[in-house]
């Protein structure tokens, strides 16, 4: 009998291991996909009741003890609907604890509001909503009144069921006024459109006139013949939206309007009560957005102070993106987030002090005045990623940043008194991206953390001591079973030549050294978005590994005009959007060229949104470069595009008609080569049909040959089953054309 050795014994022991792996598909790697779900890893449920960590499951709700162990159950799904009689809560994963010192739990349905006593066994409040039609519903826990809109008006349910029409010129077909929504297309940090003072008793709410805003045609094909419909959409240069901010009285019933005293182009932006329910204050910019001012409003009257308590000029663009966060020991001081000195820092303002000052210059390449005294309480080359709040018993704000690396998040404490050199605590212990939530004292967090090399850890974290305790390491569900590519990451000099630009690099699952592969380049490359960072897999995308499984190289770069990384950083974009972005991209090409496995004869370049226009300006700039391209829902013209973001970046056509011919695609469009797809959702509200209908009929006219496709009914991005057919569109069109 022949005697076989160990190490072919290993050989065939590994030969057998991988015969038995599997490879993912998109059905597998993205979220509408029918796989998806079962192949995350496992997850907690974790929430505060004040200080007390509670796991919810579909059926219950423990407390997480001081060790990380599991202790008593406070209740389950079925004593939940038990005490109220019928079937209210179907999974404990939809409580919440609105109050921090009281056993009571608040389930959201549809249209109803169930707040339920677990010691009393008793449902405290079942506050239904009379309107079939009710969105935007916000919640106040101090006063348990509701507020939501229907249609384009708003309404306030008070908790013992009384229904209060605070609007009723809001206009449902043409839409031209609107209240209780978000203004101004979500820029500038909104996100809503009602905001409840803290004791409940008054709502501050926008008004938003569009009716000098021309209506975009969107086009509904789900009727006998298809109908258009209003949308409200005002291009870079044009007529925008008049945004107003009011305040209801609940107990009076009435109404009154701030008195703004400004341009009506002016925007309003993220609101916040002062703790005793007087005052509000607003971050207001000129059209320009160069130009911040801090105004304080007196709630009672709607009357404005005379001055700005901050002001904030900027030669590109001012940007505030954060309401101010009130101390909890001290009603008259806030932090207020800004970019003032470059990066996004934290400021102590007393707004109890008044002091005469001037316009002075800041390491930002601004000017600031500052009406009251302020403090630095962070500072250094890094960006608060997330600010979380305030230990009141320490002193301290908590906050979320990349002080240690550009692609690492962690947490931190700065001290609040006393700190004049902006000194800060690493509270985190790993290295890599963590997400938190602060309990109500702020003494305890509770961390969702990953790195390259952990997929998921959810952790309790003392904010004083910074002792962690894990909660959970979950396993990744994939080793074992499926084939996986290898991901690295690294760092490459922009084309300044000085700044560091860090890029993510996935080889071929089968990947063999000996060969050249295909290689597609991921873009996005705008501002307040970001594709490299050092979370699990370097924070990879699903169709990226699907790529890889097919034998692609996959290169994605964050040029100069991503998020993170200060406003020079960003800002450099300015007035010329593409140009910089793309030189930079084409350095990540010159880094590939340096590959040896990298067949640079068979490049590609795909991006979505800001990427579709990186996309198409890459392969119609370098058409000698990239062979195929997608290009998902492009801006072609950037004077097709919305006036808030368009003009903080561009200025407008007329102040800038230089920048908008050049950063246009139009005029280029003869100059494509290669295979490029472009691919939009049919009613997409965002970069409207109009970009890339201009861009095909161009292309028509000089005899180019893109490819067009479309989803009907869709917007500016894909969701459940159409988001896996678009994925497997894109891979289609690159196996086609350059495999």
């Amino acid at each position: 009998m022949k005697k076989i050795s160990l190490a072919t014994l290993c050989l065939l022991a590994s030969l057998t291991a991988m015969a038995q792996l599997q490879t993912l598909t998109l059905n597998d790697l993205l979220g509408g996909g029918s796989n998806y779900w079962n192949l995350q890893p496992k997850y907690l449920f974790i929430q505060w009741w004040g200080d007390i960590p509670i796991e919810t499951t579909v059926d219950s709700v423990v407390v997480i003890k001081a060790n990380g162990q599991r202790g008593r159950t406070l209740f389950t799904a079925a004593d939940i609907n038990v005490w109220a009689g019928e079937t209210v809560c179907r999974s404990c994963h939809n409580i919440e604890f609105p109050y921090p010192d009281k056993p009571l739990v608040r389930i959201q349905l549809p249209r109803r509001i169930v707040l339920v006593n677990f010691d009393t066994h008793r449902v405290e409040l079942d506050l239904r909503v009379p309107d079939d039609n009710a969105q935007n519903l916000d919640w106040c826990a101090a006063s348990r009144h509701l507020a939501y809109t229907v249609g384009s008006n708003l309404v306030v349910l008070t908790a013992d069921g009384q229904r209060l029409q605070v609007t009723t010129d809001g206009d449902d077909v043409t839409q031209n006024i609107v209240y209780g929504q978000e203004v101004s297309r979500n820029e500038f940090g909104i996100e809503k459109g009602t905001f409840w003072s803290p004791d409940g008793q008054h709502l501050a709410y926008y008004r938003k006139d569009q009716s000098a805003v021309p209506s975009y045609p969107q086009v509904d094909i789900t009727t006998h013949i298809a109908t258009t419909y209003v949308d409200h959409y005002p291009m870079a240069g044009e007529a925008s939206q008049l945004v107003s901010v009011g305040v209801f009285d609940v107990a009076a019933n009435t109404s009154l309007y701030l008195d703004s005293r400004r341009p009506q182009t002016d925007y309003m932006t993220n609101l916040s009560w002062t703790p005793d329910s007087r005052r509000l204050y607003i971050f207001e910019l000129n059209r320009d957005q160069d130009h911040m001012q801090l105004f304080g409003y007196d709630a009672a009257t709607g009357q404005k102070d005379k001055l700005p308590v901050v002001e904030e000029k900027h030669p590109r663009y001012v940007e505030p993106l954060h309401p101010l966060s009130f101390l909890p020991w001290d009603d008259t001081k806030a932090v207020m987030q800004t970019r003032r000195d470059n990066w996004n820092h934290l400021y102590l303002i007393d707004l109890a002090t008044r002091q005469e000052t001037v316009w002075h210059a800041v390491d930002g390449g601004g000017t600031v005045l500052d009406r009251c005294h302020t403090q630095r309480l962070t500072a250094g080359d890094y960006e608060i990623i997330s600010f979380l709040g305030f230990n009141e018993k320490a002193r301290t704000a908590v906050f979320i940043a990349n002080a240690d690396h550009p692609l690492r998040h962690g947490i931190y404490t700065a001290a609040v008194k006393g700190n004049t050199k902006g000194d800060y605590k690493r509270i985190s212990v790993d290295d890599g991206c963590h997400t938190a939530t602060l309990s109500a004292s702020g003494t305890q967090l509770i961390d969702l953390y990953s790195s390259p090399t952990v997929r998921r850890s959810i952790n309790l974290i003392s904010t004083a001591s910074a002792k962690s305790t894990n909660l959970l390491t979950a396993s990744d569900p994939l080793a074992g079973r499926y084939f996986f590519p290898e991901i690295t990451s690294g760092s490459i000099k922009a084309a300044d030549g000085q700044t560091d630009l860090y890029y993510r690099l996935i080889k071929p699952v089968d990947f063999d050294p000996s060969k050249k592969y295909p290689t597609v380049v991921y873009v996005y490359g705008g501002p307040h978005a970001h594709n490299v960072q050092a979370s699990w897999g370097y924070y990879y995308r699903g169709w990226e590994i699907d790529m890889a499984s097919r034998g692609y190289v996959i290169f994605v770069l964050d040029n100069r005009g991503s998020q993170y990384r200060g406003h020079k950083f960003e800002s450099v974009i300015h007035r010329q959007l593409g140009v910089n972005e793309m030189a930079d991209q084409m350095k990540g090409v010159e880094f590939l060229r340096t590959l040896p496995y990298v067949d640079t004869d068979r490049l590609g370049v795909h991006g979505w949104s800001f990427g579709g226009f990186m996309t198409t300006n890459l392969m119609l700039t370098h058409p000698d470069v990239f062979k195929v391209g997608v290009a998902g829902g492009p801006v072609v013209d950037w004077k097709y595009y919305e006036v808030m973001y368009g003009e903080r970046y561009m200025d407008t056509p007329e102040q800038n008609p230089d920048g908008y011919a050049q950063c246009g695609l139009l005029h280029k469009a003869a100059n494509l080569q290669g295979r490029l797809q472009i691919i939009i959702g049919g009613n997409d509200p965002i970069c409207v049909p109009q970009h890339s209908l201009s861009f095909i009929r161009k292309c028509e006219d000089v005899g180019t040959q893109p490819d067009f496709f479309i989803y009907p009914g869709d917007g500016h991005n894909m969701f459940g089953t159409d988001q896996v057919h678009l994925h497997e569109r894109i891979t289609r069109y690159f196996e086609d054309y350059l495999k």
